[in-house]
């Protein structure tokens, strides 16, 4: 299978796709939910998410997750991203609006963040480690 490049995969996960987290829970398959998230090349992967939220619960007992993007037309792509959590602290409203701006544009991004923002609101941060890819336009 063709993959990318680091830079590639950086890249790409660094555009606006929705991503869906993956982590381990005991006693069933891992929990796997659709999340909008944060990503500049280099850096680390960002969560918005509640306090007490099954997500933030099972990703605060793993200390890790992994997140996955993709590409669903051809030519299909697709990167996956694995680390430990490396931060789990108080949304702070710049964070938590560049998340909303990124899908949502800046006037319906704040909108957003103004009505969803709250005391129970917390910023998870992944290092990346480990990455899968695929880029079948590569295979052309």
């Amino acid at each position: 299978m063709p993959k990318m490049t680091p830079a590639e995969r950086s890249a790409f996960l660094a555009e606006p796709h929705v991503g869906v987290i993956a982590v381990e829970r005991p006693d069933r398959a891992p929990l796997a939910v659709p999340i909008w998230y944060g990503y500049q090349p280099g850096g680390e992967v960002l969560l918005w998410t509640e306090a007490g939220s099954v997500k933030e619960r099972l990703i605060r007992a793993a200390g890790r997750f992994s997140l996955t993007a993709q590409v669903e037309q051809p030519p299909y792509r697709y990167v996956t991203a694995e680390g430990p959590v490396v931060g789990i602290a108080a949304a702070d409203p710049g964070t938590a609006r560049a998340i909303a701006d990124r899908y949502l544009g800046a006037a319906e991004g704040a909108e957003f963040t103004t009505a969803n923002l709250g005391p129970e609101s917390l910023i998870i941060r992944m290092r990346p480690e480990r990455w899968l890819s695929t880029d079948y336009s590569k295979s052309e």
